[in-house]
């Protein structure tokens, strides 16, 4: 996700992880290349998206089966990967 000025200026993009106090992380991005910050945020979105894709399959499968504890862990780990999901979308509206 990058936000800021288009015009060659100084452009920000949402990190998919938190700062240091659980705020926004942000890095300064060139519009000509990615740093190595941006490639590795890069493969971190696509590694969150890609878990929730999964753990989605296993709640379908388990959804019908599961006991109590097997059902708190599940809604534990999709809030998780909601959570994640939609801090990358909320960066790409930027």
């Amino acid at each position: 996700m990058i936000t800021g000025e288009s015009d060659g200026a100084r452009q920000l993009r949402l990190l998919p992880w938190c700062g240091l106090h659980g705020g926004p992380a942000y890095v300064i991005v060139d519009p000509e290349r990615s740093g190595p910050v941006s490639r590795y945020a890069d493969v971190v979105e696509e590694t969150h998206l890609e878990m929730a894709a999964v753990l989605l399959g296993h709640a379908r499968e388990l959804a019908a089966e599961a006991g109590p504890a097997e059902l708190r862990h599940l809604v534990a780990e999709l809030t998780q990967a909601l959570k994640d999901t939609l801090r990358i979308a909320s960066g790409v509206r930027r």
